[in-house]
């Protein structure tokens, strides 16, 4: 193999994009939150129930309190332009994990150019995971023949700073 399909391989991608939003009740609010995250990633978000009760929230088990939705391909990538957008391109370094993972937050689904404000809807919050990985991976999920990979095959924290200065995004020192 020449040297440039080499770097291919070695070249991080976004295998998803994961949405979450904590409403913390069900009923009307929680439809109007999925409403919402329904219309920013053109996907129906799946209903999240409270794993053990916390009575100073007044949260109960097996009630639905969250909404999460997973993106992948373009549709991760569209929506993460957007989501870096909301933060103003800039991401901390301390949110990047040693794997290449990263995560960040958006206080109003407003931040996000495009939405328009419904004053039926209301406004919500939401997390936004990224992991990254690089082209081979699937062997350690894939359910035959399933084997380790090694160190140089998963993604360092710097190969994800690298990839996140190449999609425009400034990641900050604290």
């Amino acid at each position: 193999m020449d040297n440039a399909s080499v770097e291919l391989l070695k070249r991080p991608r976004i295998e998803k994009v994961v949405v979450n939003c904590a409403v913390g009740e069900g009923g009307a609010r929680l439809e109007r939150a999925q409403k919402i995250l329904e219309s920013l990633v053109n996907q129906k978000p799946e209903i999240r129930k409270a794993r053990k009760t916390i009575r100073g929230f007044g949260i109960h088990k097996g009630e639905p309190i969250a909404l999460r939705v997973t993106l992948r391909k373009e549709a991760a990538e569209e929506f993460l332009r957007k989501a870096f957008a909301a933060v103003n391109n800039k991401i901390k370094k301390s949110s990047i994990d040693s794997m290449g993972s990263f995560s960040f937050g958006i206080k109003e689904h407003l931040d996000i150019p495009g939405t328009r404000y419904n004053p039926e809807l209301g406004i919500i919050g939401m997390d936004v995971t990224v992991h990254l990985v690089k082209p081979g991976y699937r062997v350690s999920k894939r359910a035959y023949r399933r084997s380790k990979i090694g160190a140089g095959q998963r993604v360092s924290l710097d190969e994800a700073v690298d990839f996140l200065r190449q999609m425009g995004v400034e990641v900050v020192e604290e």
